[in-house]
């Protein structure tokens, strides 16, 4: 998965995962010209980018990454605070670990520790196709 980070949507919002540790992730990320709306506050839908983010990534380090993959399968946001500039902040914990779904609650703030907006992301674990499966779908 990090290997593609740049190219992707994380990249291009500017997202660094600071600590990832087992059902716990925090990451950061720039209230900036790509990040804002226009009326210059943070757009709800960064937020959201964010929050799921850091779901995806936590729980991508709670499967084998050569037989499962996490997707995003539900995501909810309160946006309780307006920031302008600066980084915000999010800090992802796990809150359900299943054989086919994951729970992560996410907490955003901004660098005076205001709460910026809370999230649950419900992850959907799914197996990927095997090898001699891959093969045989691509002929």
């Amino acid at each position: 998965m990090e290997r593609n980070i740049e190219k992707s949507l994380i990249g291009t919002l500017g997202i660094e995962m600071k600590e990832v540790g087992d059902g716990k992730v925090i990451a950061t990320m720039p209230v900036d010209e790509r990040t804002r709306q226009p009326y210059g506050l943070l757009h709800g839908g960064a937020s959201v980018a964010l929050a799921e983010s850091v779901a995806s990534f936590g729980g991508m380090q709670l499967v084998d990454s050569t037989k499962q993959a996490v997707v995003g399968l539900e995501i909810n946001a309160n946006h309780v605070r307006g920031v302008r500039s600066g980084f915000v902040t999010a800090e992802g914990n796990i809150i359900h670990r299943g054989r086919t779904t994951m729970v992560w609650d996410v907490k955003i703030h901004d660098e005076e520790d205001h709460l910026i907006c809370v999230s649950r992301c419900t992850l959907a674990v799914i197996d990927l196709p095997k090898p001699s499966e891959s093969k045989e779908q691509s002929q």
